[in-house]
């Protein structure tokens, strides 16, 4: 397996892309409107499967924004941005299945959760993609991997 493949995209777009699905996960929550949280789910899953570079929010910010405003672009590890897109469609698919299945309060708990671990990553520390860099480098998780 690999484990690190570099991928540029424009910088500006990647932080759009961040700000704004951590924005509609809080107004998802703030409005208790599942919709938004089924258009978060499809958004990750298209980036999960289209990968990073053509991912929907990507693709649309470099279409638009980056056309009339170029941004310098960033280097990615596209193993570790698709990590992180598949754990936040499976995210976003518990609490969707939390709010229609089993309780919209457990569900809204779990949504808040998500949320805030999307604010986090928005701001330049995804769990998801250390977690992915973590499972895969002897830097990080030395001690699993030695009784392993």
């Amino acid at each position: 397996m690999k484990k690190y493949k570099p991928v540029a995209v424009p910088k500006a777009a990647f932080a759009f892309c961040r700000y704004s699905i951590a924005i509609l996960i809080w107004l998802s929550l703030i409005f208790h409107l599942k919709i938004i949280l089924i258009f978060v789910f499809i958004i990750f899953l298209l980036s999960a499967i289209l990968k990073i570079q053509r991912a929907p929010m990507i693709l649309f910010y470099s279409y638009t924004i980056n056309k009339i405003s170029k941004s310098a672009d960033e280097i990615l590890n596209e193993h570790a941005m698709r990590f992180a897109h598949i754990m936040g469609s499976i995210f976003s698919l518990i609490c969707l299945f939390l709010l229609y299945f089993v309780s919209e309060q457990v569900g809204w708990i779990a949504v808040f959760i998500f949320a805030l671990l999307k604010s986090i990553s928005a701001f330049g520390f995804c769990p998801a993609s250390k977690l992915y860099e973590c499972a895969t480098n002897d830097s990080c998780c030395a001690f699993i991997k030695k009784h392993d």
